[in-house]
C-alpha cells in the first residue's frame, strides 16, 4: 500500500525527483507548486465551461501541465532519459496560436482592458489566466538561478495568452457582454 504521507516533509522540505531535498519554499518547488494550482483552476473551470471544446482543450492542457511540473520538479531534467509523457512539443505553443487565431474572428475587437467577469466559466478562466501568469513569474525567477528547459517559458507565456482569450469566448458564447474598462 502507497501511503499519502511520508512524514519526511516535516522538518519544511521535500524530496525532487532527483532525490535531493530542498525547502518547501524554494522557488523551484514554488514554480511547480503555481503549475499545479494552474491545473487546480483549469480543473475547477472545466467543471463550469459550457463549450465542449474548450472543456477537452482544458483537459489537454491539465495533462500539460503534469508534464511541465515533472520538468520543473527535476533538477536534471535536461541531462537525463525523459519520460516522453513529460515533453511538450513546440507543436503545442503553435496550436494555441491557431486556436487564437480562429476564436479572434469570432470575437469583438479588444479597445484596452477589459473587467475579468462573465460566466462562470468564464471568470474561472480568467482566474486560471492570472495564476498562470504567477506562474509564468516564478518559472521565469527559477530560470535566472538554474537551467530551465525554454518551452516551459513559452508554453506558459501563450497559455496565459489563450485562456484569456477562451474567457472571452466562453462569455460571448454563453451572452455575457465584454465589460470594457
Amino acid at each position: 500500500m502507497v501511503r499519502i504521507y511520508t512524514k519526511k516533509g516535516d522538518d519544511g522540505s521535500t524530496g525532487l525527483f532527483d532525490g535531493t531535498r530542498v525547502s518547501k519554499d524554494h522557488v523551484r518547488v514554488e514554480a511547480y507548486g503555481d503549475v499545479d494550482e494552474l491545473s487546480a483552476a483549469l480543473g475547477v473551470a472545466r467543471a463550469f465551461v459550457e463549450d465542449k471544446e474548450i472543456a477537452a482543450s482544458l483537459l489537454d492542457i491539465q495533462k500539460d501541465l503534469l508534464a511541465l511540473g515533472a520538468q520543473l520538479a527535476d533538477p536534471k531534467y535536461d541531462t537525463r532519459k525523459v519520460k516522453p509523457k513529460t515533453v511538450v512539443s513546440p507543436e503545442k505553443i503553435s496550436a494555441f496560436e491557431k486556436t487564437m487565431d480562429r476564436y479572434e474572428g469570432e470575437l469583438p475587437p479588444l479597445k484596452g482592458f477589459i473587467l475579468r467577469s462573465g460566466t462562470r466559466g468564464a471568470a474561472f478562466l480568467h482566474l486560471a489566466c492570472t495564476i498562470c501568469r504567477r506562474a509564468e513569474r516564478r518559472i521565469v525567477l527559477l530560470s535566472r538561478q538554474v537551467s530551465v528547459p525554454p518551452i516551459v517559458i513559452q508554453y506558459m507565456n501563450r497559455l496565459s495568452d489563450l485562456l484569456f482569450v477562451l474567457a472571452r469566448v466562453e462569455n460571448m458564447r454563453g451572452g455575457e457582454e465584454q465589460i470594457d474598462w
